[in-house]
């Protein structure tokens, strides 16, 4: 298989997760699918990359200059693509539960998920602002959103 042809497949895989947290993120099997079906079927690929290639490369963590020459091998730097496909998809399936729990609209949670595809880390940014300003708190504190009757 051609390393394009796996990036598609799985750059295909991971939209219809996204797919599912816009468009039904209600939906029973929403959260199973972009939770754990797609990311762990991503992180199986990532995991059969690695063991196929990492120890024949050059290059390593510990520099730049090393991550640059390990990307210099397409099947890395597609697991590396695949790596910032399961997490960022991990990541926006939890936003969904969480803005469902919070109670928070699913139409100020969409710009978050779009962010949270493209540029990852912007995404949780722009999340975390929007749960803190509706919920009117930066560090949700649990027993403040479910308060357990006190008994007196």
């Amino acid at each position: 298989m051609h390393p394009q042809t796996l990036f598609s497949a799985c750059g295909k895989l991971a939209i219809a997760g996204w797919a599912l947290l816009v468009f039904a993120p209600r939906w029973r099997w929403s959260q199973r699918i972009a939770s754990a079906i797609i990311p762990l079927t991503l992180a199986i690929v990532y995991l059969v990359l690695i063991v196929l290639n990492f120890a024949k490369s050059p290059g390593g963590f510990g520099t730049l200059a090393q991550v640059a020459q390990l990307f210099d091998n397409p099947w890395l730097l597609l697991a590396g693509w695949i790596h910032y496909l399961a997490f960022d998809l991990f990541l926006g399936a939890w936003q969904a539960r969480q803005a469902q729990r919070l109670g928070i609209s699913h139409f100020l949670v969409v710009p978050c998920l779009v962010l949270t595809f493209l540029f990852g880390p912007i995404g949780l940014i722009i999340f975390w602002g929007v749960r803190s300003v509706v919920k009117r708190q930066l560090f949700p504190d649990k027993h403040r959103e479910n308060p357990q009757p006190s008994g007196h």
